[in-house]
Formats: C-alpha cells, structure tokens, sequence
C-alpha cells in the first residue's frame, strides 16, 4: 500500500479502531514526506514555505492520534516500528499549481473524517485532540489554496 491509497483506505473508515489508528498515524507521519516534496518541486519559495509549514504540523497529527490511542486504551500507547516508518511518495520531476486544487480537497476531507470519529467517542479529551487535528487539516487547506494564489500571481508577473 502507497501514501495514496492508505489516504483513501483512511477517508472510508467509519470508525477509528487500532488499525484505522495507526494507519493515520503512519499517514500523517509522512505529512512532512509529501508537502516537502511538493515544496522542493514548486520553484516559488513563498508558496514552497506554506506546504512545508502543513508538513511540520502534520507530524503533529500523528503525534496526538498517538495519545487518542493511550487515552483510549488506558495505557502509554508505543507504536510498533511498522507505524512510525513513513511512506515514500513518488512525485513527478516538475509540480506547478494544478496539481494541488486536489490536495485542498484532500485536507478539507480530512477535517470532515475527525468529526465522524470525534462524535463516536465519549471521551472529551479525545474528542478535543481529533477536532483540533480536523481544523487544522481545514487550515491546511487554506495554506495550500493560498500557494495557489501565489503561484497565479507568479505566473501573471
């Protein structure tokens, strides 16, 4: 399984069990992975920053699914290996902006993802760790919606 199609593995999971857990936890892990290497390959460094930005905190992400699951089994979760090796993401040579309207779906499904699993829980401190990982997918969203914009602008100069 690739970077993608454990995205898409991750988008039709209805509930947030172990597997679906650290699944995400490895996905969000490569966060950094796939928005450096659309950074590297953008050639504008203002709109290179906001995806590497997206990166740093997607880390984060996987850092808090880490706690849902301590919080949720009543014991220090430690991740097998497996989970914390990141994906590879193969990327063409050249990305320009077309390429990323379907990362900005991609985050905003994101957000809608951790509310499912934020309203099956009961537990308000993971509900509190999945919606602020859901809004901060949306903010991803933002970011990479304004490196579009920068790169627009770019390309009219």
């Amino acid at each position: 399984m690739d970077f993608f199609e454990a995205t898409m593995k991750i988008g039709q999971a209805t509930e947030l069990d172990l597997e679906t857990a650290e699944l995400l936890i490895r996905v969000e892990n490569s966060g950094d992975v796939l928005y450096g290497a659309l950074a590297d390959r953008l050639g504008n460094e203002e709109a290179a920053e906001l995806l590497r930005r997206n990166g740093r905190e997607e880390v984060g992400h996987a850092r808090r699914i880490m706690k849902v699951l301590t919080l949720k089994t009543g014991r220090e979760y430690v991740p097998p290996p497996e989970v914390l090796e990141k994906f590879t993401i193969d990327l063409p040579d050249s990305i320009d902006a077309s390429a990323l309207p379907a990362i900005v779906e991609g985050e905003r499904a994101g957000d809608v993802g951790y509310q499912r699993w934020a309203e099956a829980e009961t537990d308000p401190e993971v509900i509190a760790l999945l919606l602020r990982n859901g809004r901060e997918e949306t903010k991803h969203a933002e970011r990479v919606q304004q490196a579009i914009e920068i790169l627009a602008a770019a390309e009219r100069s």
